[in-house]
C-alpha cells in the first residue's frame, strides 16, 4: 500500500507535474494539490486518525479552512506533530511550503514502509516462537500422561544411583560415639540442665551458647529439643525441626540476590526462575532456612562468624517472625502471578522459630542487638576427669578393652571430648590388626606423633617452695591458663637501680609493675631503685589486663625479702596502690586453668567470690580483700622486713 501511495506522491510532484516554487499558479491549481497531499495523507492515515491528530496538534480550524495558506498549516502541524508552528504561509510560500510537505510526507511514508516491514518479521518470529513453546507444552503433557517411559538416557542414569545406592558403608566413629542422651553429655551438667530450662517453657527463648570447641553444644541442643517436645506445655511439636547451618558458611550477596539464611528472589531474566515463571515474567521467591526452621530450631554454629549485616538482617525477622521479600519484577495487578508467589510477596514466608547459636569467639563478636534478644549459657572445659569418662564410654561402645592408663594417657593431649574420640578411633583402628583387640598406650602415642599432637597440659605445681617464682592465672577463649612469673633482684648503687620487664607482657601489665613497686616500699619498707630488678614472663605471653598485679607483687616481695612462695598455689587479682586486691574477669575459666597445671589452692579478690561455686574443681579457693591477706596463703616463710 505504502509503494502504491508513494508512487502518487512521486507522480504528481515530479515527472511532467513537477512544481516549481518559483513558478506561479492560480488558485485552482494550488487546491488541486493541497488537495491530492490530503488523499495521500488520509489513505496513510485514514480519515478517523487525521482528524483525532489535527484536533492535539490545534489544527482542526485550519483543517476545514477554505484558505489554502492555513489549509498548509494544518497539514504541517499534522506532519510534523508540533502545534505551535505557524502563521500560515502567504501566497507566495506555498509553492515551496507543498515542495517541503512533499518531501516530508516521502520520508514519513518511506520509515512507515520500513517499520511495517520490521512488524511483519517480528509478528513471523513470535508465530514460531509460540509454535516452539505450544510443541513443549505437549511433550511435557505426554511425559506427565506416561512418566514410566524413560529415554535410554534416563534408564542409564537411573541405573547408576540405584547401583551407588546399593553400597553402604558403616556409620562413622563419631556417629557412633556421638550421645544419645543428654546423660551421656559429659561434664556439662550446669549448661545442659540451663539450656532444658529455657526450652522446656511455654516461652522458650532465644539462646546463645558460649565455649569451646568439641564439648557438646550443638549436641545438647538437638537432643533438649527431643526432650521436651512430649511436654505437655511445650511449643513445640511432635515434628518440630532442627535445622542446623554453619556461620562460617552463610555467605550472602548485599543486593540481596542470594540469601541462604534468609531466602531471595529469582527475577525472570537474569536469575532463572522457574519456566513456568520465566515464561510469564514472574519472579519466583525462594524462602531460606528461617522458613524451613518455622515451628522448631534454628541452630547456628559459630555465629559469632556471621556477617554483621546479616545479624541485623536475622533480627529483624526474629522480631516480625516472618521473612519478607521484594522485586522490582513483581506486578500485585498480573493475573498470572501463582497466589503462592502474591502470597509471599504480600504476606512474606513465616518464620517463627527459637535461635539457639553457638560460637566459640567472645560476647563481642556478636551483635549487641542480637544479644540482648537472647538469654546466655556458657559451656564449661572439659578437665581430664571428663575426658577420662568420655574415653571409657566410648570404649563400651566400641566393645574394645584398653589397657590400663590408656584412658589417661588420651586426657593429656586434649581437653575436647570430639578430638579424644578421634584419637581413641584412630587407636581402635590400629588395635584391629592386633590378636586381642586391645587398645594400648604405645597406640595412643603412635597417634600422637603421626598427628603431631603435643601435651596439652603438664603439670607445673610442686609441692616445693621457691623464691622468686609464682604461678599468676590468665584467660584465652574459654580456656583458662596458668601464667608463671619470676623475679630477681641485684643490689644497686642507692637509688640508680633499673627495672627490666617483658614488653611483650602488655602495657597494663607493666603497669601493673610499678603499682607493686610502690606496696613492696609499705610493705618491706624497701625501695625498688635500690635494686636492679628483672621480672619475667615465662614463655613470654601476652597478660591482657591488670589480673597479675598481685601475682606480680609476691614476686617481686620474694625476690626483694628471700621469703619463698608455695609452688601449689596460683594467684589473680589486680592490686592498687593501697594494697587493696580488685576484682577482674574469668575467674570461673581461671579455676580450670588452675586445676589442670595441678594447683590446690586458688587466690582470688573477694569481690570475685560469687562468680565461683564454693569448692569448685576440688580446688581450696580463698577470697582476699588485701594483699596481706594474700600473702597468708602465698608465702611459705616470714616476709622479712628491715
Amino acid at each position: 500500500m505504502f509503494k502504491k501511495l508513494f508512487g502518487a506522491l512521486k507522480r504528481t510532484f515530479t515527472g511532467k507535474e513537477k512544481i516549481s516554487p518559483a513558478l506561479p499558479r492560480n488558485e485552482t491549481e494550488l487546491d488541486r494539490e493541497i488537495s491530492a497531499l490530503y488523499s495521500i495523507v488520509i489513505d496513510a492515515m485514514g480519515s478517523d486518525r487525521l482528524v483525532l491528530q489535527a484536533g492535539k496538534m490545534d489544527a482542526l480550524r485550519f483543517l476545514r479552512s477554505n484558505d489554502p495558506g492555513e489549509r498548509i498549516l494544518a497539514l504541517r502541524r499534522i506532519l510534523e506533530e508540533n502545534p505551535t508552528i505557524g502563521p500560515p504561509p502567504s501566497k507566495s510560500e506555498i509553492p515551496a511550503e507543498i515542495v517541503k510537505l512533499s518531501e516530508l510526507m516521502a520520508d514519513i511514508i518511506a520509515r512507515r514502509q520500513m517499520e511495517d516491514k520490521i512488524d511483519r518479521k517480528v509478528n513471523e518470529k513470535l508465530e514460531h516462537d509460540h509454535q516452539e513453546y505450544v510443541k513443549d507444552i505437549r511433550l511435557q503433557i505426554l511425559r506427565e500422561e506416561k512418566p514410566d517411559e524413560e529415554t535410554p538416557h534416563e534408564i542409564k542414569k537411573r541405573e547408576q544411583l540405584e547401583k551407588l545406592e546399593s553400597v553402604n558403608l558403616t556409620q562413622s566413629v563419631m556417629e557412633l560415639l556421638r550421645p544419645k542422651t543428654l546423660e551421656e553429655i559429659i561434664g556439662q551438667e550446669r549448661a545442659v540442665k540451663s539450656l532444658r530450662a529455657k526450652l522446656a517453657s511455654p516461652y522458650p527463648q532465644h539462646l546463645i551458647l558460649y565455649g569451646p570447641p568439641g564439648v557438646g553444644k550443638t549436641t545438647a541442643a538437638r537432643l533438649v529439643l527431643e526432650a521436651v517436645k512430649p511436654l505437655e506445655y511445650s511449643p513445640f511439636a511432635e515434628d518440630a525441626p532442627f535445622v542446623e547451618t554453619d556461620g562460617t558458611t552463610l555467605r550472602w550477596d548485599p543486593r540481596d540476590m542470594t540469601n541462604p539464611l534468609l531466602g531471595s528472589v529469582h527475577d525472570p531474566i537474569y536469575q532463572g526462575a522457574q519456566k513456568s515463571l520465566a515464561d510469564s515474567g514472574v519472579p519466583e521467591p525462594k524462602p531460606g532456612l528461617v522458613t524451613e526452621a518455622h515451628g522448631g530450631i534454628l541452630f547456628i554454629d559459630e555465629i559469632g562468624e556471621m556477617d554483621m549485616m546479616l545479624q541485623n538482617k536475622l533480627l529483624k525477622v526474629l522480631e516480625d517472625k516472618r521473612a519478607y521479600f521484594e522485586s522490582a519484577y513483581y506486578d500485585p495487578t498480573d493475573e498470572r502471578v501463582p497466589a503462592y508467589v502474591k502470597m509471599l510477596f504480600e504476606n512474606g514466608a513465616p518464620a517463627d522459630f527459637v535461635l539457639i547459636g553457638a560460637t566459640t569467639r567472645d560476647a563481642g563478636s556478636i551483635n549487641p542487638a542480637l544479644r540482648s534478644r537472647c538469654a546466655e549459657i556458657y559451656f564449661e572445659p572439659l578437665t581430664p576427669a571428663h575426658i577420662i569418662e568420655i574415653i571409657n564410654n566410648a570404649a563400651e561402645k566400641l566393645r574394645v578393652e584398653l589397657e590400663t592408663g590408656v584412658a589417661e594417657t588420651v586426657a593429656e593431649y586434649t581437653i575436647e571430648g570430639r578430638k579424644a574420640i578421634n584419637i581413641l578411633a584412630d587407636a581402635y583402628s590400629l588395635a584391629l590388626e592386633s590378636a586381642d583387640n586391645k587398645i594400648t598406650k604405645n597406640q595412643i602415642y603412635e597417634v600422637a606423633q603421626v598427628s603431631r599432637l603435643f601435651q596439652y597440659v603438664t603439670k607445673k605445681a610442686s609441692s616445693k617452695a621457691i623464691v622468686g617464682h609464682i604461678f599468676g592465672l590468665g584467660v584465652s577463649g574459654f580456656i583458662g591458663s596458668v601464667i608463671e612469673i619470676e623475679a630477681i633482684v641485684f643490689p644497686a648503687e642507692k637509688g640508680k637501680g633499673t627495672i627490666r620487664f617483658n614488653e611483650t607482657a602488655g602495657s597494663m601489665a607493666k603497669d601493673s609493675v610499678f603499682n607493686a613497686a610502690s606496696v613492696l616500699r609499705q610493705v618491706t619498707g624497701k625501695d625498688i631503685h635500690d635494686f636492679d630488678v628483672h621480672i619475667n614472663v615465662i614463655g613470654g605471653g601476652n597478660i591482657d589486663g591488670p589480673s597479675a598485679g598481685t601475682a606480680i607483687l609476691s614476686a617481686l616481695i620474694s625476690a626483694v625479702t628471700g621469703a619463698k612462695i608455695r609452688q601449689d598455689v596460683a594467684v589473680t587479682g589486680e592490686i592498687s596502690l593501697q594494697g587493696r586486691v580488685r576484682p577482674v574477669g574469668g575467674v570461673f575459666e581461671k579455676a580450670y586453668g588452675a586445676k589442670q597445671a595441678g594447683i590446690k589452692t586458688l587466690i582470688i579478690p573477694k569481690e570475685n567470690a560469687k562468680d565461683i561455686p564454693r569448692g569448685h574443681l576440688g580446688l581450696k579457693i580463698h577470697a582476699v580483700e588485701t594483699a596481706d591477706e594474700a600473702f597468708k596463703w602465698i608465702f611459705a616463710d616470714e616476709i622479712k622486713n628491715d
